[in-house]
């Protein structure tokens, strides 16, 4: 199957364009088409788009890069163990575009689009082209929501992807959330700083600004996604003042080892993004392909231990599924005593306290 740098170097237009239908994936090399009729069955349920600037990191359709955005066909294979709504957004949805899982922050969904889809994205039942702007009313309704409810201190614009709003629908919302006197924080996720940096333009940038503190979590899982063009993005973004920390999702065949972490992580650090949270997968349907087991997590993450800086390491997190929030994972160096801990090396040591002395 030919890659994408072979792809890349045709002249066809098809490169200059986000790969959406299951022949456009054949005629770039992505799928074969023996197993088209099997591709677009999944693209009866599930969304797809690769924008240029992602497609141009995919090496083959089954690299790390590839297998995050390429459809297959165990997406319609759903697990006993997977659920539609696995963290409650739904059922923690007061009112359109609002999930409310913590008392001081809201989510704020604006619209359901990215500018790609993630195959193991635990929102995957709802995002797509076509699905979930919100219109005028409801995003009022949603202001006036988040005005009532005082004890809201930071308001996170996710979705779908905030940076694919026109700039003028964002500073709009940007304007009218730093306008609310107790909400002191905005936070904004987005994978387009990476995976589509050429929209991160002067006008998107100056939307994003606002009077209030403003964070951008940018989701990265592999290295390879820090091209030239996604690292410049990000330094326009951090010239603007606005601090950037990197979220990431641990998956089987993109970064389940301690070389594919330490690799992404340091890339983190050195585009001055802190990496923010190691998430366990989300049990959404049909992911069960990307699931490494937790303890494999745990001695992944404890392999970094001392060897990358702590700059470079995250919180290994697990969303409970039905919405009862992020819990840490570890790894675990404190004992049950409280009076012994192991030090990277699996080594114990007394710790020296007046109540042990």
């Amino acid at each position: 199957m030919s890659s994408s740098r072979t792809a890349a170097a045709s002249p066809s237009p098809i490169h200059a364009r986000t790969l959406r239908t299951p022949e456009e994936l054949v005629e770039a090399g992505f799928v074969t088409r023996d197993t088209l009729p099997a591709i677009a069955d999944v693209a009866e349920q599930y969304a797809t788009a690769i924008p240029p600037a992602f497609r141009d990191l995919i090496e083959t359709p089954d690299d790390p890069i590839g297998v995050q955005v390429i459809p297959s066909p165990e997406e319609l294979v759903a697990a006993p163990h997977e659920l539609a709504d696995p963290i409650g957004d739904d059922a923690l949805s007061p009112v359109p575009g609002i999930v409310h899982r913590y008392a001081d922050r809201a989510l704020l969904k604006p619209l359901l689009i990215c500018p790609l889809y993630c195959r193991f994205c635990f929102r995957r039942e709802h995002v797509g082209p076509d699905g979930g702007l919100l219109d005028e009313e409801a995003l009022a309704v949603a202001f006036n929501w988040l005005r009532d409810n005082t004890a809201i201190r930071e308001v996170i614009l996710t979705g779908g992807d905030p940076l694919m709003l026109s700039p003028r629908r964002l500073e709009h919302i940007m304007r009218e959330l730093a306008s609310i006197p107790h909400v002191t924080t905005l936070r904004i996720h987005s994978r387009v700083p990476l995976a589509a940096p050429e929209k991160i333009t002067g006008t998107l940038l100056d939307a994003m600004d606002a009077d209030k503190a403003v964070w951008l979590v940018v989701h990265a899982n592999h290295a390879r996604e820090f091209s030239p063009a996604g690292r410049e993005a990000l330094k326009k973004i951090q010239r603007r003042g606005i601090p950037v920390l990197g979220q990431s999702v641990l998956l089987r065949g993109v970064n389940d080892s301690e070389t594919a972490l330490e690799g992404l992580f340091r890339a983190m650090v050195e585009s001055r993004m802190k990496p923010y949270y190691l998430h366990q997968l989300d049990p959404a349907p049909g992911t069960a392909r990307f699931h490494v087991p937790i303890e494999e997590g745990r001695r992944l993450l404890a392999g970094l231990r001392g060897r990358v800086t702590g700059l470079a390491w995250p919180t290994y997190v697990l969303d409970i599924p039905g919405g009862y929030g992020k819990v840490p994972l570890g790894p675990d160096y404190l004992e049950p005593s409280l009076s012994t801990v192991s030090d990277p090396n699996g080594q114990r040591h007394a710790i020296r306290t007046p109540d042990t002395l």
